[in-house]
């Protein structure tokens, strides 16, 4: 990869004082709370908290009784808990937006062939985790319960409590959201010259046990949950591989163009 600095350095001359920095980061985190708070409006007016706690709730009231119920052990559970997953929602409908503001902050002191790659690589960011989420609820929690239900005795009635649903279900899409992004941090890595494709290639079987390691430690102790993030960060992984090596010949390719382009017309 050729370095900018070989050539007129199209930076030069863009630095800003210290505190400007501060006033325009204080300036993207407004815009990005502006954001969250208008996706929480939104999401409360349709389809509200309680809509929220419904749709959050299928997974286990599959598993449950007809006329069960999830239950409410703590005094303000019925209040604080919807309003956490509102707020959760919101975070999660805005993070296009977020990713747009940490874009902004950090863009003015990108090259223009960086900034063609970063752009990408954000906007797969925010779809990869929406994936890990969805592949959460729509997958993993089902078959979770389902497996857990098995092994619950016929004389003991399973009534979760929804505060203790809600923190173990917004865990587990932290960690799947978190784990979805393996091809991300594997690009990242070759960008920076920090490993090559080749030792990601021969680190294969190592990080096949870190996945295993790491789905175990942040998932609940059953096999289903733990196989569901594993092997899906495995096959990221081979992903992340790929995309690598995508980045590199894409990479040869513009500066390449560069060269062509630098060159005095005959």
């Amino acid at each position: 990869m050729s370095d900018p600095k070989d050539s007129t350095d199209e930076l030069a001359g863009s630095e800003q004082p210290f505190v400007q920095h501060l006033m325009e980061l204080r300036d993207r985190l407004l815009y990005g709370i502006i954001g969250l708070a208008i996706c929480m409006a939104l999401l409360a007016v349709w389809p509200g908290p309680s809509g929220l706690i419904d749709l959050i709730a299928v997974p286990i009231r599959a598993h449950m009784p007809p006329d069960a119920k999830l239950i409410a052990v703590g005094v303000f559970s019925p209040f604080f808990v919807p309003i956490k997953v509102l707020a959760m929602a919101a975070l999660l409908l805005s993070l296009p937006w977020w990713m747009y503001q940490v874009w902004a902050f950090v863009a003015p002191g990108l090259y223009s062939h960086e900034k063609r790659f970063a752009v990408p690589l954000i906007v797969l960011g925010s779809f990869l985790a929406y994936i890990g989420i969805a592949f959460v609820q729509f997958f993993v929690l089902d078959k979770m319960f389902g497996f857990i239900q098995k092994f619950t005795p016929a004389s003991v009635a399973a009534t979760p409590d929804i505060a203790s649903y809600v923190e173990a279900i917004l865990s587990l899409y932290l960690a799947f959201g978190l784990a979805f992004q393996v091809p991300i941090v594997v690009v990242l890595l070759v960008k920076m010259n920090m490993v090559t494709v080749q030792k990601l290639k021969e680190f294969r079987g190592y990080f096949i046990v870190v996945a295993f390691v790491i789905a175990a430690v942040v998932t609940p102790p059953d096999v289903i949950s733990q196989l569901a993030l594993a092997v899906p960060m495995c096959l990221l992984y081979e992903l992340g591989i790929w995309g690598a090596q995508w980045f590199i010949k894409a990479s040869a390719k513009t500066d390449e163009e560069a060269k062509e382009e630098e060159k005095p017309a005959a």
